[in-house]
C-alpha cells in the first residue's frame, strides 16, 4: 500500500446540521444495537454508560473498515515491542556478562523497573492527556535509548539505559489496547485477542536477528572477551533500536491517528467525539447517522452526571485555572471508577491478582530460558551458541499460531474469554512442570514448545480481556494498575535469580505453580465479555 493510501486525506469537518435532530434517545436512528458488558451492573455512571452505548452503536453501524485495519497494524507495533524487548535482554545476557563480568540479573532488574514506571505513567497519562500522544511517543523513547545502549561502555550504563528504554516499552500495551478497543465495532472485539500475533512476531524477529549476529560476533567465554571480539550484542541493539524508530515513523508520519471518541466523550468533549466518528466513517467510505443531539439528549434525560466541562458549560480559561484542572485529573477518580460497584471491584481485584502472579511466573522462567537451555544443552553435549539460538527461533515460530487459536477460542459459546484464559494458563503450568522430566535436549525443547504455544494463547486473551472489563473513562488507569502489578512482581524475578541456583529446576516448579493458581483464579472473573461491547 502507498503512504498516501495508508494515511489518507482527512475528510471535511462534520456538520451537525446535516442530520435532523432527534429528541428521543431511545429512538435514535442508528440502525444497530449493541449489548454492553456492564448493563446489568447498577452503579456505573448512567450518563456515561448511555453515551458509550450510542458510540458503540455508531461504530457498529460503520463496521470494520480501512481505518480499523490500518490501526490493527500500527497498534500491533506495541504488542511487537512489548515481547521483543524482554526477549532482547535475555538474548544479550550471556555476551554482556562475558564482556562486563557482572551478575546478569541486574540487567533484568533494571529493565523491570523501567517497565513498571512505564506501565504506571503511560496508562494514567492516557486518561489524563488523551490516547493520541501517548500512543505515538512510546516507540520513539524505546528506539532512541536502545540505540544509545548499543554503545554502553560498562554494565552500569547498559542497565541504566535498559531501564529508560523500558519506560517506553512499558507504556505500549496499556495505551495501545485502549486505543484499538475504542475504535473497533463490538462484533470485532475478538481482534484484540488476535493482536497478540504481533507479540509472537516480536519474539520471532528478535530471535532471527540475534541468531547470526550474536552467534557469529560473540566471545566464547568470559576468560578472553574484549569489546572488539564481542560486538554482536551491540549490533543487535542498534538493529532493534533502528527498527523501533522505523515503526515510530510509520505511526506518527504515515498513519493519521484520531483521538479516541470515547475518551473525548468521557472528558465532556461530545462535539469532538461526534466529529471523529464521522471522520472515521468517511475514511472507511461510509456514513454515520450519529449526531451531537443524541449525546446532548442523554444529559437532558438522565442529568449531567459526572461529565466535567461539557458542551455549553462556561469555565475559567486562564492559565492558572488550566493548571488547576490538570492537577485535579491526577486525583483518585479514575481509580475509584474501577471499584464503583461491588461486582466491578471484584473483577478489578481478580485481574490485578492474575496479572501479578503471571508477572512473576513468566519472567522467572522465560527471562532466563536462553541460559536454561544452554546449561541443559551443555549437559547433553549440545550447548553451543548456535544451537541455543536455533532453539530460541523454533520456540518463537511455535508461538505465532497460538495467537490465531486464541482469537478463535474466545468466541466459542460456553468457553469465551474466561474459559480460554483459564485453560491456557493451567496447561502452561503443566508444560512447565513436565519440562523438568526432560532427559534429552530434544525432549526439553519439545516441552518448551508446548509452553510457548499455550502461553501465547494465554497472553493473547489476558491482554484483550483486561481492557474490555474496564470502562473507557478509566481504562488507561485500569490498564496501568494491572500492568504495574505485573511489573512489580516481575521485579522480584531477577532478585530471586540473584540468590537462586538457575541451573536447577526450582524456578521452573515455582513458575508452573503460579500459572496453575492464576488459571483457577481466572474462572472466578464475574464478567464474560464475549458477544458484548465494552463501554
Amino acid at each position: 500500500m502507498s503512504a498516501a493510501e495508508f494515511k489518507g486525506e482527512q475528510p471535511p469537518p462534520y456538520d451537525s446540521g446535516e442530520v435532523k435532530k432527534r429528541s428521543d434517545v431511545e429512538a435514535h436512528p442508528i440502525q444497530v444495537e449493541t449489548q454492553d458488558i456492564f448493563e446489568d451492573d447498577a452503579g456505573v455512571d448512567p450518563v456515561y454508560q448511555a453515551k458509550a452505548r450510542i458510540l458503540n452503536d455508531a461504530f457498529q453501524e460503520i463496521g470494520m473498515g480501512r481505518y480499523q485495519w490500518y490501526l490493527f497494524i500500527v497498534a500491533g507495533f506495541g504488542w511487537f515491542s512489548d515481547n521483543l524487548w524482554p526477549i532482547v535482554t535475555g538474548l544479550i545476557l550471556d555476551p554482556v556478562v562475558n564482556e562486563f563480568n557482572f551478575q546478569g540479573p541486574y540487567l533484568k532488574l533494571g529493565q523491570n523497573i523501567g517497565l513498571l514506571v512505564g506501565a504506571a505513567f503511560w496508562g494514567v497519562a492516557s486518561d489524563v492527556w488523551g490516547r493520541k500522544w501517548c500512543f505515538n511517543i512510546t516507540l520513539l523513547i524505546t528506539g532512541v535509548f536502545a540505540i544509545a545502549a548499543g554503545a554502553s561502555p560498562n554494565y552500569v550504563a547498559l542497565c541504566s539505559l535498559a531501564a529508560v528504554w523500558s519506560i517506553g516499552v512499558g507504556g505500549n500495551l496499556p495505551v495501545d489496547s485502549a486505543v484499538f478497543l475504542e475504535f473497533i465495532p463490538a462484533s470485532h472485539q475478538y481482534l484484540l485477542t488476535i493482536l497478540s500475533i504481533w507479540w509472537a512476531f516480536g519474539q520471532l524477529v528478535g530471535s532471527l536477528v540475534a541468531w547470526p549476529l550474536i552467534a557469529d560476533f560473540s566471545c566464547a567465554s568470559a576468560a578472553d572477551c574484549p569489546r572488539s571480539s564481542n560486538q554482536g550484542w551491540r549490533y543487535f541493539l542498534y538493529t532493534m533500536g533502528g527498527l523501533m524508530m522505523f515503526l515510530f515513523v510509520l505511526r506518527f508520519f504515515v498513519f493519521h491517528m484520531y483521538e479516541s471518541p470515547k475518551y473525548l466523550m468521557g472528558r465532556g468533549r461530545d462535539a469532538e467525539a461526534v466529529e471523529v466518528v464521522h471522520r472515521v466513517a468517511a475514511y472507511n467510505g461510509r456514513t454515520s447517522s450519529l449526531t451531537l443531539d443524541m449525546l446532548r439528549d442523554v444529559e437532558a434525560r438522565l442529568g449531567k452526571g459526572s461529565v466535567v466541562d461539557g458542551e455549553g458549560r462556561a469555565f475559567d480559561t486562564s492559565a492558572k485555572a488550566a493548571i488547576v484542572r490538570k492537577l485535579r485529573t491526577f486525583g483518585s477518580s479514575h481509580v475509584k471508577g474501577l471499584f464503583a460497584t461491588k461486582k466491578l471491584a471484584y473483577s478489578t481485584t481478580l485481574l490485578i491478582i492474575v496479572w501479578a502472579l503471571i508477572g512473576l511466573a513468566f519472567p522467572l522462567y522465560n527471562g532466563f530460558v536462553t541460559y536454561f537451555l544452554a546449561t541443559r544443552g551443555a549437559d547433553f553435549g549440545d550447548g553451543s551458541v548456535y544451537i541455543t539460538y536455533r532453539n530460541q527461533v523454533i520456540l518463537s515460530v511455535i508461538g505465532v499460531p497460538g495467537a490465531l487459536l486464541a482469537g478463535w477460542m474466545v468466541e466459542l459459546p460456553y468457553l469465551g474469554r474466561k474459559g480460554t484464559l483459564a485453560i491456557s494458563t493451567i496447561i502452561t503450568g503443566v508444560f512447565l512442570f513436565a519440562s523438568t522430566t526432560a532427559r534429552t535436549s530434544d525432549a526439553l525443547l519439545g516441552w518448551n514448545c508446548g509452553f510457548t504455544f499455550t502461553s501465547n494463547v494465554m497472553y493473547g486473551v489476558l491482554y484483550a480481556v483486561s481492557p474490555e472489563l474496564f470502562p473507557t473513562k478509566d481504562r488507561g488507569t485500569g490498564n496501568a494498575i494491572v500492568a504495574s502489578a505485573n511489573r512489580v512482581f516481575g521485579i522480584m524475578a531477577p532478585i530471586i535469580a540473584l540468590y537462586a541456583d538457575l541451573s536447577t529446576s526450582v524456578p521452573i516448579w515455582v513458575s508452573g505453580a503460579l500459572f496453575l493458581v492464576s488459571g483457577f483464579i481466572a474462572l472466578l472473573l464475574p464478567f464474560e465479555p464475549r458477544g458484548k461491547a465494552s463501554i
